[in-house]
């Protein structure tokens, strides 16, 4: 049986946030205070989610680790360099596929390495075993409206990894997913987790599937965000969905939920 990857705490961190904040300026002239002393460390190879309420900054922090969106203070590096512009160390997955319509899945998948200025030949085989490590074998020539909902998922994924980056960034990327779907999606991602062995960096609303997925979870309070729990978990791997009807899988979901629930509706 696979375990975790063996994280080390005096392993250097692949990424490294300390003190982040993030404030919007409103077109009143009011400033609204998004994200507040941040602070974490990415360990490469390591699957780490982050819960929190709606609106508490969660996709904010995500789009300003991926170079999206620039932060108002603090420090961001990756490799000990700072970040400050989206670059091709990042791959990001959001909740949306947000495929061509007119390009074949292959297509889609390559379009970073034609946007990255990369010699697509060279890409090509990669792209098409990553296909098929997500059971899309056979669907490179096909376009996106002939696929479901998860497959098109699958090819985003795909697309994020097929650059080979440092860190891949994941938004609620099975949130328009029904329970079923979403429960597939689950185990479809550790498989392609465990086979690349990439340093991922997972957004959710859904308890459940963080801990299943993940070597770490962060709680965020509500707005402005900030880390109020941050909670190792060590089930073995691979994972298998029974593991979820267990007691200590609900002890942990039921602890996430108390620290979610106890700092709802907080604001400074």
């Amino acid at each position: 049986m696979t375990m975790n990857p063996a994280i080390s705490a005096a392993t250097a961190p692949l990424l490294t946030v300390r003190q982040l904040e993030k404030v919007y300026r409103t077109k009143a002239g009011d400033d609204v205070r998004a994200l507040v002393d941040i602070n974490i460390d990415l360990v490469d190879g390591e699957f780490v989610s982050v819960l929190g309420p709606s609106g508490c900054g969660k996709t904010t922090l995500l789009k300003i680790l991926g170079g999206i969106v620039s932060h108002s203070a603090g420090e961001l590096l990756f490799e000990g360099k700072p970040i400050a512009m989206a670059q091709r160390v990042m791959g990001v997955v959001f909740q949306s596929p947000v495929l061509l319509p007119w390009r074949t899945i292959l297509d889609n998948v390559l379009l970073p390495i034609e946007v990255l200025g990369l010699d697509r030949g060279s890409y090509t085989a990669k792209a098409r075993d990553l296909l098929d490590l997500v059971g899309l074998t056979g669907f490179d020539n096909k376009f996106p409206g002939e696929l479901s909902g998860g497959m098109q998922q699958r090819a985003s994924i795909v697309r994020a990894l097929v650059h080979d980056p440092g860190i891949l960034l994941m938004d609620e990327p099975f949130g328009a997913l029904d329970a079923l779907t979403r429960e597939r999606m689950n185990v479809e991602l550790q498989k392609i987790w465990l086979a690349n062995q990439k340093t991922v960096f997972f957004i959710t609303h859904s308890v459940s599937e963080a801990v299943f997925l993940s070597d770490r979870v962060l709680v965020m309070s509500a707005r402005p965000g900030r880390i109020i729990e941050e909670l190792r978990i060590d089930f073995p791997r691979p994972r298998s969905l029974d593991l979820m009807s267990s007691a200590e899988f609900g002890g942990i979901t039921r602890h996430l939920r108390s620290c979610l629930g106890s700092h709802e509706g907080a604001s400074e």
